[in-house]
């Protein structure tokens, strides 16, 4: 017995894991501020099973039984087994357009009997996580030629474009964080300045008018040629490469954003990106939309109710909070999907700006954590595996609280270890447990 107890605290990182448990705590309670029924026995229902807060309390109880079975499990297991777990990843996300069930128009989810679903797009971070830092761990690697990059982005947007065709564009996002694994790893930082340039233009793109941008792209084109003339002259490629450059840009924000706006991108996708940024979507635009009601003859505009009543909520809680089980907002069910996507707006509505940067700086400890531990990693394979679980878990809080605040569209994606669902909480647990079972053994060198 002693043995077994040495075997599970030795090297356990216990600071990680009680941040872990207070973030479970704090989920479990901003669930129950969200369904608190004053005229119903709380203290019963929490163990009844048939309230959200109490079947939370399950999952997480089943949680923590397979973070116990993780951290008695031997490290090897998971090198040895991170390609054959991401096939069955892939498999699984791609055996739910056979058998998949469609909820909140999404077919992204396994039944599973008894109520309970499984979405393998939550699961296959994981096995995508454990992929990536065996492939980029390899002794014979050389991260610095364009084969080896493209098969890691390979690895990674795979389950991304899964997810994209199962409707489930915020899962996607997140699996975008993988870059930031391989930006550590050495992938040419040029990369991540085109795709932020290719987003300020594309937001530009919504906020000007057409023409005048194109303007303003011309005489910045000519700025930098004016500036860069005595180069030019030495090297006449400069100025081709500028007007390349100009021509790619006036031809996104002319052509290519609108054609995803208006024939990509579904209506209320559309609608979304467009109420983000304060301006209205005219949806008779979208082929889309236009297809439906030429068959139905009936179109709804969406619009953004959900973040306006999630403003509502967070603003009613001013600097301190309306406190716990007081929230107005809250109590009257006026925020669409509070217990999951939402669910941070309990936070903002109880304890206010403060209980919420509290709240957050929870989630800052955590992450700053997981940094430390995986610079201390003597392996290639933890260490990469590390900075996959931070990316993970920050593409997720970052965009979920930016959502719910109306810095980033509505794209349906939960709060880890707070918002609701079984699934969710045991992928987050997983992912985490992993990292804490590897950097345990930390003195040992994984391939």
């Amino acid at each position: 017995m002693y043995r077994e107890e040495s075997k599970l605290s030795k090297g356990i990182d216990w600071v990680m894991v009680w941040l872990y448990g207070m973030l479970v705590a704090i989920g479990i309670l901003c669930i129950f501020m969200v369904e608190y029924d004053p005229d119903s026995n709380w203290a019963s229902s929490f163990f009844s099973g048939n309230t959200n807060y109490s079947k939370q309390l399950i999952f997480a109880i089943v949680s923590a039984f397979f973070a116990t079975l993780i951290l008695l499990s031997d490290s090897k297991l998971y090198t040895s087994f991170a390609n054959l777990s991401y096939l069955l990843g892939l498999f699984l996300m791609i055996l739910t357009f056979m058998i998949g069930k469609n909820i909140s128009g999404s077919r992204s989810w396994i039944p599973l009997g008894g109520g309970f679903n499984l979405q393998p797009a939550e699961v296959c971070k994981i096995f995508t996580s454990l992929a990536l830092a065996k492939y980029l761990s390899m002794q014979d690697l050389d991260f610095s030629k364009m084969k080896s990059q493209l098969i890691a982005v390979g690895i990674a947007m795979l389950p991304a474009l899964l997810s994209i065709l199962q409707n489930e564009t915020g899962l996607a996002l997140v699996y975008c964080g993988f870059f930031i694994v391989m930006f550590r790893e050495g992938l040419p930082p040029w990369i991540l300045i085109v795709g932020f340039s290719f987003a300020v233009l594309v937001i530009a793109t919504l906020l000007v008018d057409p023409n005048t941008l194109a303007v303003i792209l011309s005489l910045i084109a000519l700025g930098v040629i004016w500036f860069m003339r005595r180069k030019i002259k030495r090297n006449r490629s400069l100025l081709l490469a500028i007007l390349l450059m100009w021509a790619a840009c006036v031809g996104t924000q002319r052509f290519a954003v609108p054609y995803i706006f208006n024939n990509v991108l579904q209506c209320y996708q559309t609608t979304r990106v467009y109420a983000m940024v304060g301006k209205p979507y005219d949806c008779s635009l979208n082929a889309h939309a236009q297809k439906r009601e030429a068959q139905d003859k009936k179109v709804m505009q969406p619009d953004d109710y959900n973040v306006r009543q999630s403003k509502i909520a967070i603003g009613s809680g001013g600097l301190t909070g309306r406190g716990f089980l007081k929230g107005t907002q809250t109590r009257g069910k006026y925020v669409p999907e509070q217990h999951t996507d939402f669910i941070f707006t309990s936070v903002g509505e109880a304890f206010g700006f403060l209980g919420s940067v509290a709240f957050l700086g929870v989630f800052l400890m955590l992450l700053l954590r997981i940094l430390r531990a995986a610079e201390r990693q003597r392996s290639a394979f933890s260490r990469i595996y590390a900075y996959c679980v931070a990316s993970i878990l920050f593409m997720h809080i970052a965009i979920n609280v930016c959502m719910t605040i109306g810095l980033f569209p509505v794209v349906g994606i939960p709060l880890p270890l707070i918002s609701y669902g079984g699934s969710s909480l045991l992928s987050f647990t997983i992912l985490i447990f992993i990292l804490i079972r590897l950097d345990a053994d930390r003195n040992m060198v994984l391939r």
